[in-house]
């Protein structure tokens, strides 16, 4: 089995054709600037990768595209939550014969209030079907949209019942208190919040194995430096970007500022229930960009665009 992964993970976009299917090419050349640019690794198929918007067939897609590619996949989560314990079987089975470094999985969401048995229950029956292909798995904790937590209670039971499976926790709750619980139930537990701003924390034995973040598709220089050379100047410029988006629908807005820094309009797709950012809202990213006063991050977000322009052409070229 893989390392675990640790350090600066980019919850990385999932560029869309306006067929409404998954745009391999773009994901794969994207996946490798990231991996390139900072980032220790990749969170596959989450929330900012719109996963629940794209079928089991389509992730499927995705996660196949990366097998076929000369991609790290070992330094890969992949999203493999499901409504429906079967899809999430499918998924999971798919992220271990791949060699994904772990699996990320949300709890069964759409049925509340689901009681903590019926969790137990359903992470059991996953757990017994991939016992074959034991893949790492990490728990989604997201409470604001799948409307359901992984409280500490519950999290303690599914260590208490299914070991080393469990191998830690994405936090987006963004509640630190409850990350910092979570990460003392147990030595073996990785937990990740997904805000920049613990990455110091996470530093040399802290209580986190690093984050797993959005903003992580743009700032990934200086999450690198915050966290490996604990660059407290890196950090502040990454948490001023991770800013930019405050008040925003954070995947269309994100999805927009990729364009944005690529010159590639086709990053901002977005599936539905996303709606592209209107007039106003589309000005006022624009206006915070603008007003950036940290002239070294604008500098790192140009440099990354025109490295990630000139990545592309030499694709083409070649």
């Amino acid at each position: 089995m893989s390392e675990r992964l640790r350090g600066v993970v980019a919850a990385i976009t999932t560029p869309i054709l306006e067929t409404g299917q998954p745009d391999l090419e773009r994901f794969l050349v994207r996946a490798d600037f990231l991996l390139k640019s900072g980032c220790d690794g990749l969170n596959v198929l989450g929330t900012t990768g719109e996963a629940t918007s794209l079928s089991v067939r389509q992730r499927l897609t995705v996660m196949n595209a990366i097998d076929g590619s000369a991609l790290p996949v070992d330094r890969m989560l992949v999203g493999t939550g499901a409504a429906a314990v079967e899809d999430a079987v499918a998924l999971t089975m798919a992220a271990a014969d791949i060699g994904f470094s772990g699996a990320l999985l949300l709890p069964p969401f759409y049925y509340k209030p689901v009681s903590d048995a019926g969790i137990l229950r359903f992470v059991d029956a996953l757990v017994e079907a991939t016992a074959a292909r034991p893949i790492r798995l990490y728990l989604y904790n997201f409470p604001a949209l799948s409307g359901i937590a992984y409280t500490p209670a519950l999290v303690s039971s599914l260590v208490r019942n299914f070991g080393d499976r469990i191998a830690g926790l994405k936090d987006s709750s963004g509640d630190l208190a409850y990350a910092h619980e979570i990460a003392a139930l147990s030595p073996s537990l990785d937990v990740f919040p997904s805000n920049e701003a613990t990455l110091l924390m996470a530093r040399s034995g802290g209580p986190f194995a690093g984050c797993i973040s959005a903003t992580a598709n743009l700032n990934s220089a200086d999450c690198a430096l915050a966290y490996h050379q604990g660059d407290e100047a890196a950090l502040a410029r990454s948490v001023a970007v991770r800013a930019l988006f405050d008040g925003l629908p954070l995947v269309p807005a994100v999805k927009a500022m990729v364009a944005r820094l690529t010159g590639d309009a086709g990053h901002a797709r977005t599936l539905p229930p996303f709606a592209p950012l209107d007039d106003e809202q589309s000005a006022l990213l624009a206006r915070r960009y603008a007003g950036l006063e940290a002239v070294d991050a604008e500098n790192a977000f140009r440099r990354s665009g025109n490295r990630f322009a000139a990545e592309k052409r030499d694709k083409t070229k070649s």
